[in-house]
């Protein structure tokens, strides 16, 4: 990996190129139900539906910041039992998060505690199709 960093970096000296930048962040996650799994981000998380491909559905989360739910017979990858990656939303009240779940009757796998050694407040939950969501709050501001 540090060859590689390297690399870009001499890369960029000689030829005096710009490293380009970023403008946010979309994430795909992928549904046998895109409609039940769409109406939990929009109903319970309160994701903003900004665009309907039909097959997917873009949610902004913040600014610069979206989430895409896609059918997971259709999109790029497929639908698969095993869901190695996490959403973790920032917040600043994980309590007042789990109390919104509570109400809407959703389950959450644990409740909100702090975390010490990373200095953050944080609870989990899973999604309709078992993506695990975890809300956290940073004790201290990341920049």
């Amino acid at each position: 990996m540090v060859l590689l960093r390297n690399c870009f970096k001499c890369s960029s000296q000689v030829t005096g190129m710009v490293q380009p930048e970023a403008k946010g962040l979309l994430t795909f996650f992928y549904y046998k139900d895109l409609d039940k799994a769409a109406e939990f981000y929009e109903k319970i998380m309160g994701f903003e539906l900004v665009q309907d491909q039909q097959w997917a559905k873009i949610f902004k989360v913040q600014e610069n910041s979206y989430m895409g739910c896609v059918d997971g017979n259709v999109g790029y990858h497929k639908y698969s039992d095993t869901k190695p990656v996490m959403l973790t939303v920032i917040v600043d009240d994980p309590d007042a998060w789990y109390e919104h779940f509570k109400e809407n009757n959703i389950e959450t796998l644990n409740e909100p505690h702090d975390d010490k050694e990373l200095n953050l407040r944080i609870f989990l939950l899973e999604d309709p199709e078992g993506y695990v969501i975890e809300i956290q709050k940073f004790y201290e501001p990341i920049s």
